[in-house]
């Protein structure tokens, strides 16, 4: 079965916001079968840094990347989140 490789840019609501906190409470909200794969910080501006999130799921998910939107977007330390890319995986 193959799965998708989901890159999504999440805006904090803060600088303060401690990253390694923030993957862990996601990752407990995920679904079944979604997996955060890598983790990166990439800096915006003025200590502001954006994290991205390399998240694979399955790739018969319905409705694509809606779930993992919207799960993001209800965290209270998020304010915007960005799908950046959607890669098919063969094998993983």
């Amino acid at each position: 079965m193959a799965k998708v490789l989901v890159v999504a840019k999440v805006f904090p609501s803060g600088v303060d916001i401690d990253f390694d906190s923030l993957v862990d409470d996601i990752r407990k909200k995920l679904p079944e079968g979604y997996d955060i794969a890598k983790t990166a910080e990439e800096p915006i501006a003025y200590g502001y840094k954006a994290l991205k999130l390399y998240v694979v799921i399955p790739e018969e998910t319905e409705g694509g990347t809606d779930t993992l939107e919207k799960i993001l977007k209800k965290h209270e330390l998020i304010d915007e989140v960005e799908i950046e890319a959607v890669h098919r995986l063969s094998e993983f």
